[in-house]
């Protein structure tokens, strides 16, 4: 039984590459799709915001010199395309309703408008947004958050490389420190990088929560389940 009624899940583009480090690893995007499904079985509806940084980054384009930024990132939106087209086969693979919406216009994709959207989730469909928000200058983390508003999510799952929010990197220093609770203005106030900016003043405002997990060792369902995984991040008083 799903402690959620509705839940976005934003997956970072590397997430898909596995060990390879870039393009996609079809045997990890069939494990998270597996887990989808399973969660999407305990009764919440459930929509998915990729990255595409196994693909490419807008930013790193336009450093690199020769891209400018808007076009950069309009490279990344169809990373999360691409991305997107993946996972919906692997989840159709599995039986699964889906349906791709894309905020950028792409000729095999439906256009995302919140009353498609409306009717994806009354089709009890497994909802992909790709294309970020169709504009340049906005990261997918931005892009999650606004989708799980329009969504009506009640949580937004940030799925990444380690269980939850340390004071410190994990991964360089072994004291660092998990956080099990915070409210979003901590998290600002404390600089530890959650998600981007725009994100986190989207989310504050309007009072969205956020776990922050790993995804792998069945936290996914662990977490919809409500059971206590990873870092929640609430949007305070």
């Amino acid at each position: 039984m799903s402690a959620y009624r509705r839940v976005l899940l934003k997956l970072s583009g590397e997430a898909l590459a596995g060990a390879k480090g870039s393009g996609i690893d079809s045997g990890i995007v069939r494990s998270m799709a597996e887990e989808i499904v399973r969660v999407h079985e305990l009764g919440a509806d459930f929509g998915v915001v990729i990255g595409a940084g196994n693909i490419v980054r807008g930013i790193s384009a336009s450093a690199e010199g020769g891209v400018r930024r808007e076009t950069g990132d309009q490279m990344g939106m169809l990373g999360t395309v691409i991305n997107c087209l993946a996972l919906r086969d692997a989840l159709r693979a599995l039986g699964a309703k889906c349906a791709l919406l894309s905020g950028t216009e792409v000729g095999f994709c439906e256009r995302f408008s919140q009353a498609r959207l409306d009717e994806a989730v009354a089709e009890r469909r497994v909802v992909l947004f790709a294309g970020g928000t169709g504009n340049p200058y906005f990261t997918t983390d931005t892009a999650a958050a606004l989708r799980a508003l329009e969504f009506g999510a009640d949580v937004l799952v940030k799925a990444t490389k380690v269980d939850g929010i340390y004071d410190s990197d994990p991964m360089k220093n072994p004291g660092a420190r998990r956080f099990e609770r915070l409210t979003l203005d901590e998290a600002v106030a404390k600089d530890l990088k959650v998600m981007d900016a725009a994100a986190l003043a989207l989310c504050r405002d309007n009072k969205m929560p956020i776990l922050v997990c790993k995804m792998d060792e069945g936290n996914l369902e662990k977490a919809v389940r409500g059971e206590p995984v990873g870092t929640l991040v609430t949007p305070g008083e």
